[in-house]
């Protein structure tokens, strides 16, 4: 099957900024003319995405990055997920009649790490001052902005969990609902939140009056969040985990994330000729389904934050063990279920909302970076006066005492955000795929799409995908790019297959850029999945 990619994808000596709203990569791009650092564009960008696409990241939620140097340097990851507050434990939410993790309200809201993860980031690679990063966001969240097509349609979906709360109500449902593709939208209460951030840093977002109002709607609603809770957490530099596919390596960031399910997917379709199945053949796309359901399996069982219990990480990234693993894969038939799994004890939810972007700058230094609130707008809630909502990502532990993911205090949560990184040679591609439980898989199917089918990453982005969002069954979603032939001999093979139209958001949607460290030409894509785009930055001629 020959992929027909959309777009075309941008080549220039300069830098690239790719992410789901045109608005924040051209902030992002503005900072690199500026002579900002891939950092900085990210940083810039990141910020204006919390204010132009509220629904699936902002400050209230969590942050994850991958940094690669030009120099060689790296990659560098960054864990930037927040703790749970120190009260919230098992026995306070079994006493309140809960026997699993609740989804939304305030005993899902963890303490927000991406304004840590902006600071650290820019105290090891800035170049700029923190308030030149924060004043693109800043000036749309004062002006407003007219919202983009497919955030639009997302907002509205959420309506109903906005007006919930008078304070999400208030700052996402103008007039009563929300606002329509094309319309104009300030959040002034968000610009004085960036305001302290661009002034003092994480001090202005930790403590303070962000802070204060923070604290205040957990108290209100019986949570448990100290003062304590938010100024003592940091972001924490970490070494990203790898493994080789073919002649590349592939990295991702450590447990607590589920990065390590994308390198157990890819040890185990290495083991199968996959470049001679061919793309989107049953064939092929078999081997990836149930490499999926293996590669879940474990990381349902194992992945936890590992300050509070060993993952097992070499054993679950061991080549030797790949090989047996793979041999569980039937090429006739499909896997109701296989172990190990913890799918019946750990909170397997399946929404989530989130953005990935990525930079490069004229240098060829490249950030892979994500960002999210979890599920759309988060636990719902909004303290009073912040214009951003608070992530339910503690909605992902479980109240199993026996599982490693169990809830307690400070602790992380199981994280299904992760940034990709992968090179061989002079070639290095920062990438991301969001979209909960879909991004491991995502993420290995782009590298397939590179590495078997010899696609650029614009092709490799687009190309169509399936997505298996449960943890046991046969059932998998399948974009209908795929031809039928090829889903009819799937649902032969057993698979209970869905076909989803395309440019759904079912599949994600994600961004790339590339650098060819010989020639220094740079490279960047985004799908057209979403709204977004990659913006090159303009070389200097008028200077």
């Amino acid at each position: 099957m020959r992929v027909v990619s959309g777009r075309s994808k941008i080549a220039t000596q300069y830098g690239i900024v790719a992410a789901s709203q045109p608005l924040a990569a051209r902030a992002g791009v503005q900072i690199l003319e500026r002579g900002g650092h891939a950092v900085d564009a990210a940083i810039a960008a990141n910020a204006v995405m919390g204010v132009v696409e509220p629904e699936m990241n902002g400050v209230g939620g969590d942050l994850f990055a991958i940094v690669s140097e030009s120099s060689g340097a790296g990659p560098f990851g960054l864990n930037a997920g927040g703790w749970a507050p120190s009260g919230l434990t098992p026995a306070l939410l079994k006493s309140k009649g809960l026997t699993e993790m609740p989804f939304g309200g305030i005993h899902t809201v963890s303490v927000p790490g991406a304004v840590a993860g902006w600071v650290a980031l820019h105290q090891r690679f800035g170049r700029l001052p923190l308030a030149d990063l924060l004043a693109p966001a800043i000036f749309y969240a004062e002006r407003g902005f007219p919202v983009s097509d497919v955030i639009a349609t997302r907002w509205a979906q959420w309506t109903d969990k906005l007006s919930a709360d008078a304070n999400a109500a208030a700052t996402f449902l103008p007039n009563g609902r929300a606002p329509r593709s094309g319309e104009l939208f300030a959040n002034r209460d968000l610009a004085a939140v960036l305001r302290r951030i661009a002034g003092d840093g994480a001090a202005g977002f930790y403590a303070g009056p962000t802070a204060a109002a923070m604290l205040e709607c957990s108290q209100a609603r019986g949570g448990t969040m100290t003062a304590d809770d938010l100024s003592d957490f940091e972001a924490e530099w970490v070494d990203p985990i790898s493994t080789t596919y073919r002649e590349w390596r592939v990295y991702e960031i450590p447990p607590n994330t589920q990065g390590i399910a994308a390198l157990i997917m890819l040890d185990l379709m290495e083991q199968f000729p996959l470049r001679d199945f061919g793309f989107a053949t049953a064939a092929s796309l078999h081997v990836m389904i149930e490499a999926k359901k293996l590669a879940y399996a474990d990381m349902l069982r194992y992945v936890a934050d590992p300050k509070f219990g060993e993952v097992p990480v070499d054993l679950l990234l061991n080549k030797s063990s790949a090989k047996a693993r793979a041999r569980l894969i039937r090429p006739d038939s499909a896997a109701m279920r296989v172990k190990p799994s913890a799918a019946d004890s750990v909170t397997t939810r399946h929404g989530g909302d989130t953005i990935y972007l990525s930079a490069i700058d004229r240098e060829g230094n490249i950030v892979s970076l994500i960002q999210s609130i979890y599920q759309g707008f988060g636990s719902g809630l909004v303290p009073p006066g912040t214009g951003f909502a608070l992530q339910n990502r503690g909605a992902l532990f479980t109240l199993d005492d026996q599982h490693p993911n169990v809830l307690a205090p400070r602790k992380r949560p199981l994280h299904t955000i992760i940034p990709g990184f992968m090179q061989k040679g002079e070639l290095r591609v920062g990438f991301g795929i969001m979209g909960a439980w879909n991004q491991a898989q995502a993420h290995a199917q782009f590298v397939a799409n590179v590495v078997d089918f010899g696609m650029d990453i614009q092709e490799a982005l687009e190309a169509a995908r399936f997505t298996k969002s449960t943890f046991d069954g046969v059932d998998v979603s399948i974009e209908a790019l795929v031809p039928e032939p090829v889903r009819v001999e799937l649902k032969r093979l057993g698979h209970d297959v869905t076909v989803v139209p395309p440019r759904s958001g079912v599949f994600g949607s994600g961004q790339a850029v590339m650098s060819h460290d010989g020639t220094r030409v740079h490279f960047g894509a985004s799908e057209p999945r979403h709204d977004g785009a990659a913006i090159p930055e303009a070389p200097p001629v008028f200077n």
